[in-house]
């Protein structure tokens, strides 16, 4: 599947591009700010559910069909249960003891779960440049997102106690965004599935009402408290979250998913902790350190290399036919889909 950005018939679709990533790292500040005074499976539960009847009214209101078979739910309640229970329950645990880019850095190391899954089920190429470009993002988000003082101490030969740090990062709620970022994955992937039987907007929407449902359940049954303490100013965190961080984002984000490269789409959600470090360093005063910030340029160099991975692979290849030479990783790597993945059928109407 061929898919070019200059195509679309969406407005400005590079902002539309990158809007996901930007609306979901500063929704994390937002719900950092209200957490103290929340529960967080009721403030899951409140993001998902009213963005979801919004998703759908939209959808309704452009005239997409509703799901009309039996497999067309199931799929949609499992990428419910995936990507609306667990994700967002796990994330909204794990921030109650993680910063907002911290808990930003720890989920977005899901493209590279993303990659192996769409070669596993889709085979979708990545290509030489396509895997040197995951492992400078995996390495960026390392360095953002682990102890200064445990890089310090590999770089100075020291060892780590396995025992007493790895024990220590799971108690600090790591553990829990690492698996809200393989549920992510999972969703991402079974977008392509609810899609040969929903359509993708409708799906999205319902998936947000199905996934909040069990979070509002468990909330009435394991906390309290859960609204009585949020002021002014934490409803409209709660809101931003909600009709920005939700609606909107994933409207847009599991629509270019259904229309593209997997990959290349997923290796945006490495801007997702960039925006939250600079945010939560603006409105919450989280500091980024000189390793963070060297970090947060390997993540920006990695969006680059993947979303134009093609472009470097035929560079190297064209370089070889001048000196008479071949290289085999750029023959395949040139023969990979165009990286960015938002051309839209003449026939789809706009979102």
């Amino acid at each position: 599947m061929q898919l070019k950005l200059t195509e679309s018939k969406l407005p400005f679709p590079s902002l539309l591009l990158i809007a996901p990533f930007f609306l979901w790292g500063t929704a994390m500040v937002a719900m950092k700010s209200v957490i103290p005074h929340t529960t967080p499976l009721f403030m899951a539960g409140v993001r998902l559910l009213p963005a979801g009847a919004l998703v759908l009214l939209a959808a309704i209101a452009m005239g997409r069909s509703q799901p009309k078979t039996w497999k067309a739910w199931l799929w949609i309640i499992f990428f419910a249960l995936v990507d609306g229970t667990m994700f967002q329950g796990f994330l909204a645990e794990g921030l109650v003891k993680t910063s907002a880019g911290l808990g930003s850095v720890m989920i977005d190391s899901q493209p590279l779960a993303v990659a192996v899954l769409s070669l596993w089920l889709f085979k979708e190429r990545i290509g030489l440049w396509g895997w040197l470009g995951l492992g400078a993002g995996v390495l960026g988000i390392s360095l953002i997102g682990l102890p200064d003082e445990w890089i310090l101490r590999l770089l100075q030969g020291g060892e780590l106690s396995i025992q007493a740090d790895i024990g220590n990062l799971f108690q600090n709620g790591q553990w829990l965004m690492l698996l809200a970022a393989l549920s992510m994955a999972v969703g991402t992937v079974t977008i392509r599935g609810v899609c040969r039987y929903a359509d993708p907007v409708i799906a999205t929407g319902w998936h947000m009402i199905l996934g909040g449902l069990p979070l509002l359940a468990m909330s009435a049954v394991w906390e309290s408290q859960q609204w009585i303490n949020i002021d002014c100013s934490g409803w409209m965190a709660l809101a931003y979250s909600t009709v920005f961080g939700s609606a909107l984002a994933y409207g847009l984000f599991f629509y270019f998913a259904s229309n593209g490269n997997l990959t290349s789409l997923s290796a945006l959600t490495f801007l997702t902790p960039v925006f939250a470090l600079l945010f939560g360093n603006l409105l919450l005063g989280e500091v980024l350190s000189k390793i963070q910030l060297t970090g947060v340029c390997l993540t920006l160099a990695s969006i680059y290399i993947i979303n134009q991975r093609d472009a470097l692979a035929a560079l190297k290849l064209n370089r070889g036919k001048n000196y008479g030479t071949t290289d085999e990783s750029a023959d395949l790597d040139s023969s990979l889909e165009i990286p960015i993945p938002v051309r839209v059928a003449e026939s789809e109407p706009e979102i």
